[in-house]
């Protein structure tokens, strides 16, 4: 099968990321952690093959992600782990929402993250 007929492989379990809403790296856009004009260059993962941000989304239907080690959220700032908790928990919802808003790639972020790129530019 030639590269532009497989679709977007994760580069961690190498498995087919078949749909935008178990996609890390649509959710870390959706956060505003990947610029918009390296999207379409950087790699593919599912959600659950970054644990590290994934042990943060705290909703209903998402089975809780766990991190041994120094990156677990038992090891962070309470305040850090709430914070994080409520913003990536927020991403996550969006990125759950968008197939049903039909919006373009440029409207997908959180509004904060597109305000942030918008200051970078003006700046």
């Amino acid at each position: 099968m030639a590269q532009c007929e497989q679709g977007y492989l994760c580069e961690v379990c190498g498995k087919d990321v078949e749909e935008l809403t178990e996609s890390d790296l649509y959710l870390r856009y959706v956060l505003g952690e990947v610029d918009p004009e390296v999207l379409h260059l950087s790699p593919e993962r599912h959600i659950r093959c970054n644990p590290t941000l994934a042990q943060f989304i705290v909703a209903n239907g998402f089975e809780a992600v766990s991190v041994e080690g120094f990156f677990s959220k038992t090891e962070l700032d309470p305040g850090f782990v709430s914070d994080e908790e409520a913003r990536v928990t927020r991403g996550y919802q969006r990125l759950q929402e968008l197939p049903e808003l039909g919006l373009t790639i440029a409207e997908y972020p959180l509004p904060e993250a597109i305000a942030r790129w918008q200051d970078l530019a003006t700046s």
